[in-house]
């Protein structure tokens, strides 16, 4: 395959993070698109870019560029994937990669007519610990899932302006952290779940400030995930099955996992390296566009979903989102 073109849209903290992934990969972005040219242009002069646009329409109609990676807000995800893939791109679109499924199918749709790869920068599904574990439960020798805990609690300031808790801006303890606690759950569900309770308690803005969520599919594998925005908690995700359990720790950008099975004994399981998690987005995402085949598709569609219900049972709408 030919070195692919790069775009870069919305050069924030995370779209920094991911051009270090690039160039440790050696690799080049050829173009960035912001909203205030000076930034767009702080950022091409770091990475070595060759095109700057403060004009996205411009952007997605440059016939140079390949594939876009959207680092935007949640707010701006559904309009610049429209974009991107009426005009031919692949893209790859950092997490939560749609506010709800109706635009995720919406965005789809169009891919499937232009035959472009649509996936999401989610890291769980691309660390080579987690394709490890996968591999280590697959083989039977844990026997049948049984129980799924995750936990994610950020203190967050309490500002109603910021992202994290505006309405405008996609904002919720959902949306941003929920979505890997979700992603860690679905992951190692069997299928998807069939059956969602949830509870919430909200900001003083009507986005969700914590919750507990509870997952069941029909072969009776469970998951409960707790979240919130206004203190801390460990990243911890304990997925247990009937001849042990595997705990993973920082489980978004995981390494390194421990296997406990029933008497006592530890088994220490790592693959891949906590800094590289974008790099693993990048080459899975080169190799989905070799291939024509996005694998993690499914599991993305199925996390979106669960978190559209969780939000319609809680009546949370976000101004701005296509239905």
């Amino acid at each position: 395959m030919a070195e692919l073109n790069w775009a870069v849209v919305g050069p924030g903290e995370i779209a920094h993070q991911f051009a270090r992934g690039m160039q440790d990969l050696n690799r080049k972005i050829y173009a960035v698109g912001a909203r205030k040219k000076e930034k767009g242009d702080a950022f091409a002069e770091a990475y070595g870019i060759e095109k700057v646009y403060d004009d996205f329409d411009a952007l997605f109609r440059d016939e140079k560029i390949d594939v876009v990676y959207i680092a935007t807000p949640n707010s701006n995800h559904y309009e610049f994937m429209l974009q991107a893939v009426k005009a031919g791109k692949h893209i790859l679109v950092e997490k939560a990669i749609t506010i709800n499924s109706a635009e995720l199918l919406a965005v789809q749709a169009v891919a499937k007519e232009k035959n472009v790869i649509v996936a999401e920068a989610m890291t769980i599904f691309h660390m080579p610990l987690y394709k490890k574990l996968k591999e280590i439960a697959d083989s039977g020798r844990l026997g049948k899932l049984k129980m799924i805990q995750a936990s994610f609690g950020s203190a967050k300031p309490s500002d109603p302006e910021n992202r994290f808790f505006n309405l405008e801006l996609g904002g919720g303890a959902l949306l941003d952290i929920g979505t890997y606690a979700l992603s860690f759950a679905r992951f190692f569900m069997t299928e998807k779940p069939s059956e969602i309770l949830t509870t919430v308690k909200k900001y003083e803005t009507g986005v969700d400030e914590q919750s507990g969520i509870i997952l069941r599919n029909e072969k009776m594998e469970m998951a409960v995930v707790s979240l919130t925005f206004r203190s801390k908690m460990p990243k911890r995700g304990i997925v247990a099955y009937e001849n042990g359990f595997i705990t993973v720790e920082e489980y978004p950008r995981a390494n390194q996992a421990s296997i406990t099975y029933l008497n006592g004994e530890q088994e220490i399981v790592t693959a891949g390296d906590s800094n590289a998690a974008l790099s693993y987005e990048i080459q899975d995402m080169e190799q989905s566009i070799l291939t024509g085949t996005n694998k993690t598709a499914p599991l993305t569609e199925d996390v979106i979903a669960i978190m559209t219900n969780v939000r319609e049972q809680w009546g949370i709408q976000f101004p701005f989102e296509k239905r």
